[in-house]
């Protein structure tokens, strides 16, 4: 699997780090159902079929935070933005 970074441009996958899934949010802690929102976004989560969005580290290159757009049944890459551009938005 190459993934293009927008800095580096295309890389192998073993200079990248897989960072976990990029669709969570952080629940608020001060929420009323903190606890529980907490122990969901820590330990359930769903298993998708099909195109699915991930945070990728560029660990031994320029060390970007990316969000990749993935279909994780191929392995086939369908979008990388760097993870700061989606803050932004």
């Amino acid at each position: 699997m190459r993934i293009h970074c927008p800095y580096c441009g295309e890389r192998g996958v073993e200079e990248y780090s897989y960072r976990g899934d990029a669709t969570v949010r952080r629940p608020d802690a001060n929420g009323p159902d903190a606890l529980e929102r907490f122990v969901e976004y820590l330990h359930l989560r769903d298993n998708p079929a099909g195109s699915h969005q991930e945070f990728w580290q560029h660990l031994h290159g320029c060390r970007a935070w990316l969000v990749v757009q993935r279909d994780v049944r191929t392995h086939a890459i369908e979008s990388v933005i760097a993870a700061s551009r989606r803050v932004a938005r």
